[in-house]
């Protein structure tokens, strides 16, 4: 399993969402393909998966494709408050190099795709933002946005703007380069090795202006429960999946995956309902992401991806994938192919 994917509270959909809108995008393109509805998004105790905050993110890049710095923009509306517990954690820190090991801690209450990575030397604190495994073509907006929201945040612990010693990207240097150096106050360089953003380590041990030890307790103690909560409700819909991904061609009834995990298909019903999905999202999820790799990775016809999915016929499958995406297979294979050669 990636890294990233663990779920996440609803929020960050719901931020993307609203930047989306402000720029013309009406709400029903930026959650097609999520199962994400609008009172989803006005719900903060929902709790979605790292694969429908993916399929927004896809939506926003394919339909706002002129938006310059589309990620950072994204990224500037991840204040404190956005992370919750975790937020108030973070904004109690004595300093904010120990915000930064709150937030390593708890990785999985924050809406990151990349993996943060720290090292320090006497002077310097090195941050490592590794984008292993995430879609090639949504690597920039996300690790963009990561990084902004990084910023975005630490902006808000301070009184001044703690400005960045170095900056490296592994993408290519985009048309909307100075807005870089607008943003995060130095000149990137790109095609490099690795993402990395490198602070001073004096500016990071200098004391937050909100920092309360005992807020500090009481907010860990509170992402320690949250955290616990997310992972015993999450547990039955991974097995779920992984049990209908190995077998695509024929994959298994609700009652035969009841009767492999020892309980009634009335109670796998209940207990997925409590994690917020159904065994029928869990199928669709599974056979979109490999109709998705498949079509854009692949030469196979459709019949034949229609086959390996477990349909009778290719035309149920390209009615379920028209569902998922408002587009037919064969338009989707079209547009990331022209889509493959412009980036090329």
């Amino acid at each position: 399993m990636f890294e990233w994917d663990f779920v996440r509270s609803v929020t960050s959909m719901r931020l993307m969402a609203e930047l989306a809108a402000d720029h013309g995008m009406p709400l029903s393109a930026s959650l097609t393909g999520t199962g994400v509805t609008q009172k989803d998004l006005d719900d903060p105790s929902v709790i979605v998966t790292a694969h429908q905050e993916l399929r927004m993110i896809r939506n926003l890049v394919e339909h706002l494709p002129d938006v310059p710095g589309l990620g950072m923009l994204v990224g500037s509306r991840y204040h404190f408050t956005a992370f919750g517990s975790l937020g108030f954690a973070i904004v109690s820190s004595p300093t904010a190099r120990s915000a930064l090991d709150v937030a390593l801690g708890y990785f999985h209450l924050t809406f990151a795709f990349t993996h943060f990575r720290v090292m320090d030397t006497q002077g310097e604190s090195m941050l490592t933002l590794d984008d292993t495994g995430i879609p090639a073509d949504l690597q920039r907006f996300i690790v963009e946005r990561d990084l902004r929201a990084l910023v975005t945040v630490q902006r808000d612990l301070f009184s001044f703007n703690a400005p960045l010693k170095r900056l490296s990207f592994r993408f290519s240097r985009p048309s909307y380069a100075q807005d870089y150096v607008e943003i995060f106050g130095v000149e990137p360089v790109f095609d490099a090795p690795i993402n990395e953003a490198v602070m001073d380590r004096s500016v990071m041990l200098l004391p937050l202006p909100q920092a309360n030890s005992l807020a500090l307790q009481a907010a860990v103690a509170q992402c320690r429960r949250l955290l616990d909560a997310r992972n015993a409700r999450t547990l039955l819909a991974k097995q779920v999946r992984d049990r209908l991904a190995s077998n695509t061609a024929q994959p298994p009834t609700m009652e035969t995956i009841a009767s492999e995990l020892c309980m009634t298909p009335r109670t796998l019903r209940r207990r997925l309902l409590e994690e917020n999905t159904t065994f029928a999202e869990l199928r669709d999820e599974v056979r979109q992401t490999l109709a998705e790799e498949w079509l854009s990775g692949s030469d196979l016809a459709v019949e034949h991806i229609a086959e390996m999915l477990g349909y009778a016929e290719s035309t149920s499958f390209i009615n379920a994938f028209k569902r998922w995406t408002e587009q037919t297979p064969h338009a989707y294979r079209l547009r990331k192919r022209a889509g493959g050669a412009v980036a090329a």
